[in-house]
């Protein structure tokens, strides 16, 4: 019997191969899911019930000081700023208008942004929209107020510089990778990293369906350990009023950057240190170069010129191979290793004293102080007085200068470095050299954070050290004398009413296609005071001034500051 094909019998042999198929699938998948990618499937699993939490400290704090009252001033904080975000889809067509322009004048949009905001607020469906971030409180106030339908915001923690442009280079600022991960750069932030971000902490467990905890027994806390604030050795005063006086000599005397560092001879503490050109570390991206990033004090090592010149005296009185009243006559013209040593301006001296040579800045008599010493004292002298090698200071990032010039053979080297030249140092291993010579011979590690605060309460105080007696107390207070002898003879602008002043200044020309330029040079004073009793000593350093001589850059904002600093401190004067 044949049966005749219909219509229905058509559709239960399609629905049938559907069902064949189908399961066909499903056990494919099966096998695929639970044999091949078991192990895979079964992390997933488990990922989707274990609760993993991360509990994020809170950064550290750094304060500035007012050292005479101990008074404390935040320098970089934490503080809540507002992500200002839209659901585009929650906005009419007919508000959007309204809200571009409402936001824009809070927000202080330009026309190319708030064109760009348009487009973000006209996209229908949308249900995110970023508008703005990192906005302060007040703007977000002014944004409730205004009541637009569909205008969201978040509170998001930030770093916050009250202070803002006031010792930048000192505190550095924090800034996020292309991971989006923040860390601190340069200075403090950057130095201190570690430290200032804490440890995070975890919570850990399973949590069933419902979401509940399975069991409190395996749940485990790690609770997060804030970060360590920082009280800094900076005076919040004394950083403005040295600031602002080397900004307005770097403004007036046109120079390409400007560096200063005032320190406690006795004790290393950094009172003051400032670099220019600095930036805002709230908005620290808007610098028309990142070379402002970099601590001028501590980076940008420079041939200092006769400011050294008191380094190579104190190893020639130290080794009592010269006293202040020795005498030499001037050559005018010394030829070593087929070099030209003359003075500047070719000026010719006759006989002079080791003082007038310091009074003069005689090249040729630090040189003949150089030859007396020898070669090998010499570089002994200028490595323990802290040259060719880092301070330790706890900022990002130092340079070490270069004294291996001084390792060469010829004599020529040691000619030139008695009188700084063809070796390199900061304006910091300036100051923390010039502070042994006002503490009796004995050379102090400069030193920035006066105390750690841990968030246990445990508090940590940096105890000065003395890193070794670099010359005798007696040869330090011949050359006090001598450079005290050197402002009243030589440098009258730098006189302080009842107190006496010691120091010296360096105008070194810039090396440029391995020879040194007629116009460019850098300025340089390094000096203490009071000079009987040294309380503070203070490099001030100017690159490329549109002045000659350091006596009329570096030198008056070196007076101006240090009269400050005696007032500011009440320091009674012996004159």
């Amino acid at each position: 019997m044949r049966f005749k094909h219909t219509d229905e019998n058509y559709r239960i042999r399609y629905v049938a191969a559907i069902f064949l198929l189908l399961s066909f699938w499903i056990i494919v998948r099966l096998f695929f899911l639970q044999i091949l990618q078991h192990d895979y499937y079964s992390l997933f699993a488990l990922n989707s019930r274990e609760i993993y939490q991360k509990l994020y400290p809170e950064r550290g704090q750094i304060f500035f000081q007012d050292t005479r009252t101990k008074q404390e001033y935040p320098a970089a904080v934490n503080k809540d700023f507002y992500l200002v975000y839209a659901s585009p889809k929650e906005i009419s067509p007919g508000d959007v208008n309204t809200a571009v322009e409402k936001l824009s004048a809070i927000l202080n949009f330009q026309e190319e942004q708030k064109k760009l905001l348009f487009e973000k607020l006209s996209k229908i469906g949308s249900a995110y929209a970023q508008i703005a971030k990192k906005i302060p409180e007040e703007q977000v106030n002014l944004i409730k107020e205004a009541n637009l339908k569909g205008i969201y915001f978040t509170a998001q923690d930030y770093r916050f510089y009250p202070e803002n442009n006031l010792a930048a280079g000192v505190i550095g600022f924090t800034g996020s990778d292309r991971s989006g991960k923040i860390s601190g750069k340069y200075g403090i932030e950057g130095y201190w990293e570690k430290e200032l971000v804490g440890r995070g902490g975890f919570l850990s467990g399973e949590k069933g369906a419902l979401g509940s905890w399975i069991t409190l027994a395996n749940r485990q806390t790690l609770a997060a350990e804030n970060g360590v604030n920082l009280l800094l050795t900076i005076d919040r005063g004394l950083e403005y009023k040295a600031c602002e006086s080397l900004r307005e000599g770097m403004e007036l005397y046109k120079a390409k950057s400007a560096a200063l560092v005032m320190m406690d001879p006795k004790t290393g503490a950094i009172l003051a240190m400032c670099s220019l050109p600095d930036f805002d570390p709230n908005n620290y991206s808007k610098v028309e170069d990142i070379a402002a990033y970099n601590n001028t004090t501590i980076f940008g090592s420079y041939e200092p010129g006769s400011v050294f010149k008191p380094i190579t005296m104190a190893a020639g009185l130290d080794l009592g191979l010269v006293v202040p009243n020795t005498t030499f006559t001037d050559p005018c013209d010394q030829v070593i290793n087929g070099y030209h040593i003359r003075n500047a301006e070719r000026k010719c001296y006759g006989e002079q004293t080791m003082t007038q040579v310091l009074e003069n800045s005689v090249n040729t008599g630090v040189v003949l102080v150089t030859q007396k010493v020898g070669k090998e004292k010499f570089k002994n002298y200028v490595d323990k007085f802290g040259f060719g090698r880092k301070t330790g200071v706890s900022l990002n990032t130092e340079s070490a200068g270069d004294t291996s010039s001084l390792e060469r053979k010829g004599e020529i080297f040691f000619a030139t470095g008695s009188y700084g030249q063809g070796l390199t140092v900061t304006p910091l291993q300036l100051a923390t050299a010039y502070s042994a010579l006002a503490n009796e011979g004995k050379l102090p590690r400069p030193f920035i954070v006066e105390e750690i605060r841990y968030s246990n309460g445990k508090k940590e105080k940096t105890e000065p050290q003395t890193t070794e007696q670099v010359i005798s107390e007696r040869a330090a207070g011949l050359l006090s004398g001598m450079l005290v002898s050197v402002v009243e003879n030589h440098y009258k602008v730098a006189r302080i009413e009842h107190y006496y002043v010691a120091g010296k200044t360096g105008t070194a020309q810039i090396a440029e296609n391995g020879k040194y330029s007629e116009e460019k040079t850098n300025h340089t004073f390094a000096g203490f005071a009071p000079a009987d009793d040294p309380k503070f000593v203070l490099v001030v350093k100017y690159e490329e001034p549109e002045r000659k001589w350091a006596e009329q850059t570096a030198l008056p904002v070196f007076r101006d500051v240090m009269k400050f600093a005696l007032d500011y401190y009440g320091v009674v004067g012996k004159r």
